[in-house]
C-alpha cells in the first residue's frame, strides 16, 4: 500500500479573527476549511500550522514529516520570519511540495522561490471569474470540466511577474476583461511548486467543491516524487582513468 501525502495546511489565521465578514465565511479559519475537505480524500494525512503558534507553527520536525505545504497569507506577510522562511526554502529544495493560495504570491516564501516581485493587478468588485483549464491532460486538472466559473471573486490581472511556469494548467478570465495564468507549475531543486489564484477571504472560494478538487490535486502532484537525491561537491569516477 502507498503511504499517504503527508500535508500541512497552513493559514496567517489573522483576517478570521479580526473581520467578522471573514469570520462569517470561515469561522473556524481557512486552514480548517481546506483541511476538512483534504481529510476527506484517499491518500491524503493533514495537519494544520498557523502564523501564531510558536515557529510559526513549522518546526523543523513539522516540516520534516511533511511532504506537501499549502500556503494562505495576505495582511501578515511581513511578520513571517525570515528564519522560517529560510528552513521552508530548504525544504521545498530538498523536495518538499508548496501549494501557494491567492494572495500567497506576495510571501516571502514564493517571492524567495520566484526571484521576482510576483506583483500584478487587482480589483475587489466582485465580479465574475471563469478559470478555463488550458492543460487538460495535467493530474492537476483531473475530473474537471472545460472551466470553473465562480460568481463573484477579487480580480487579480496581468501582468503577473512571475518566471514562465514549467506548465500552466489554468488561466482565468474576469468579468471586467482582464485575463490571468491562475494555476501555474514550476519546479525548484527537487520540490514542485503549483500557484492557485482563487480565495479571497470575503468570498466563500473555500467551500466550493472544484477549488478543493483542485487543492486535493495539486497536493497528489506536489508530493515527492522519491527520486533519487542529488550529490554535490567534489567525486571519484564511476570508471576507471
Amino acid at each position: 500500500m502507498d503511504k499517504p501525502v503527508r500535508v500541512t495546511v497552513w493559514n496567517e489565521f489573522r483576517h478570521e479573527k479580526v473581520h467578522d465578514a471573514v469570520k462569517k465565511v470561515y469561522p473556524e479559519g481557512m486552514h480548517v476549511t481546506i483541511a476538512n475537505h483534504l481529510r476527506s480524500q484517499p491518500g491524503l494525512q493533514v495537519r494544520t500550522a498557523t502564523l501564531d503558534e510558536p515557529e510559526h507553527g513549522l518546526t523543523k520536525q513539522v516540516l520534516a514529516e511533511t511532504d506537501v505545504l499549502t500556503w494562505w497569507g495576505h495582511m501578515a506577510h511581513g511578520d513571517v520570519k525570515d528564519e522560517i522562511v529560510a528552513r521552508v526554502h530548504e525544504r521545498v529544495l530538498a523536495g518538499m511540495g508548496l501549494v501557494v493560495l491567492h494572495s500567497g504570491h506576495y510571501s516571502k516564501i514564493f517571492i524567495k522561490l520566484m526571484g521576482t516581485s510576483c506583483s500584478l493587478k487587482w480589483r475587489e468588485a466582485g465580479e465574475k471569474e471563469r478559470i478555463w483549464v488550458v492543460d487538460r491532460s495535467h493530474p492537476i486538472a483531473s475530473g474537471l470540466g472545460e472551466y470553473v466559473e465562480l460568481p463573484h471573486v477579487e480580480m487579480y490581472g496581468e501582468p503577473f511577474d512571475i518566471p514562465a511556469p514549467d506548465a500552466l494548467v489554468f488561466i482565468s478570465w474576469f468579468a471586467g476583461g482582464e485575463v490571468f495564468r491562475s494555476g501555474c507549475c514550476f519546479s525548484r531543486g527537487n520540490g514542485k511548486i503549483f500557484y492557485f489564484r482563487p480565495g479571497h477571504e470575503t468570498y466563500p472560494i473555500y467551500h466550493n467543491q472544484q477549488v478543493l478538487k483542485v487543492i486535493g490535486n495539486a497536493c497528489r502532484w506536489a508530493a515527492p516524487s522519491g527520486g533519487p537525491q542529488p550529490a554535490f561537491g567534489n567525486v571519484k569516477p564511476l570508471e576507471k582513468l
